[in-house]
Formats: structure tokens, C-alpha cells, sequence
């Protein structure tokens, strides 16, 4: 009689244990690991793309979650630069923009695909790093082709998310970040005169990122 009571409670247990890992295995399944998110900042140069000061921005993120904490990511990104990176706000960003007076003799577009690693930090408050490694070509203001080169540009983003809907798929990440780039070769001589009077890194950018999570 006690062998069969011991019986009964081995197999009682293995059965309570097989349904919570039962339940475990589907909470895990259907967890939304991936994201895919964009700054919403390049919607504001579709149309007018040959307009002078068009950054011709494009940007994608797509991300997996490791545990509740810790996300990597893939980063591709293209843009096109009339100006030097490096004017900052308290030096007349803007009124040189107006102004035209900080212009290249053309153009720069830079295209890199980079890594990102994003650290949740309390409740939505995280911090991010990414490293870009770019392919630059300089272009005259005909989109004539002057010279080739390579810039590695790293940011550093402060942000929050929130997350929208039944399942929180939708999300957006209200952000400030500051960039510096290194490793800036063959910069031709007319555009090399207008950065060097500016810094090798930008701060306090804001910025607002959306995404979907899957």
C-alpha cells in the first residue's frame, strides 16, 4: 500500500512538473524577441530629394532580445551631408544652415552597416552604443564623383521606451544621443578646410525612434 501511495505521488509530481515546463516552453515561444525600428526623422526628407539641404537620411535598426536586460542589434544607414557633422548647436547650427556659409562644394554620402548593444537600465530608461563603420563618396554639387574613403562613427544614446497595444508590439523611444567619428580618411582638400574648423563628434542630438517588435 505505501509502494502504491509513492507511486501515485512520483508520478503526480512529474506530471505537475512536465505542465509547468509545458507552460514555460510556450510563454517562451511566445515572447516578442525581434524588433525592427527607425528614426522618424527620415520621414521628414521624403520628397524634394534634390533639395540642398536633403540629408537623403535613411535608417533601419533590427534587434533581438537576449534576456530582459541586454539587446543586440543590426544597424544600416545612409545619409548625405551638405555641411561638416561637427557645427554644434551653441556655434550657429542653424543660422549657418540659413546662412549657407559652412556649405560644402558639394556633397558627402556616407552608407555603413554597424552593430548596436542596448542596455535596459529601470523600467524603460536604457542606454545604447552603436558602432558604424562607413563608406564614404564625395561628390561635387553635379553628383560627379571626386574620391572615395572610410570614416568609423560611433553613437551614444539615452533614451525610453514605450510600448503601445494589447501585446506592446508597437513602441517608441523618445531619445537624446551624442556621436564622434575617427579614422576619417581621403577627405578631399575643399571639404577637409571646412571640418577642420569643426569637431570630430556632435552632442546632444534628440531624436524619436518607432518600431515594431515580433
Amino acid at each position: 500500500m505505501k509502494n502504491l501511495v509513492l507511486i501515485c505521488l512520483t508520478l503526480c509530481t512529474f506530471n505537475v512538473f512536465a505542465q509547468q515546463k509545458s507552460v514555460s516552453l510556450k510563454q517562451d515561444s511566445d515572447k516578442l524577441k525581434y524588433r525592427v525600428s527607425f528614426p522618424a526623422i527620415i520621414l521628414s526628407n521624403i520628397g524634394d530629394g534634390g533639395k540642398r539641404t536633403n540629408t537623403q537620411h535613411i535608417e533601419l535598426h533590427v534587434k533581438r532580445e537576449l534576456d530582459e536586460k541586454n539587446i543586440i542589434g543590426v544597424k544600416f544607414a545612409t545619409w548625405r551631408l551638405f555641411q561638416p557633422m561637427g557645427i554644434q548647436w551653441w556655434d550657429g547650427l542653424l543660422d549657418k544652415i540659413d546662412s549657407e556659409s559652412e556649405f560644402y562644394p558639394g556633397y558627402l554620402r556616407e552608407t555603413g552597416l554597424g552593430v548596436s548593444y542596448q542596455r535596459m537600465l529601470w523600467k524603460g530608461l536604457f542606454a545604447t552604443v552603436e558602432v558604424l563603420p562607413q563608406y564614404k563618396t564625395y561628390l561635387d554639387e553635379n553628383n560627379k564623383k571626386l574620391a572615395n574613403g572610410f570614416k568609423l562613427y560611433t553613437s551614444y544614446h539615452l533614451g525610453y521606451h514605450i510600448a503601445f497595444g494589447k501585446k506592446k508590439r508597437i513602441f517608441v523611444e523618445p531619445q537624446i544621443h551624442a556621436q564622434n567619428w575617427v579614422f576619417d580618411t581621403n577627405t578631399p582638400d575643399a571639404f577637409k578646410q571646412l571640418d577642420n574648423k569643426w569637431k570630430s563628434y556632435f552632442l546632444f542630438e534628440p531624436n524619436l525612434y518607432v518600431g515594431i517588435r515580433f
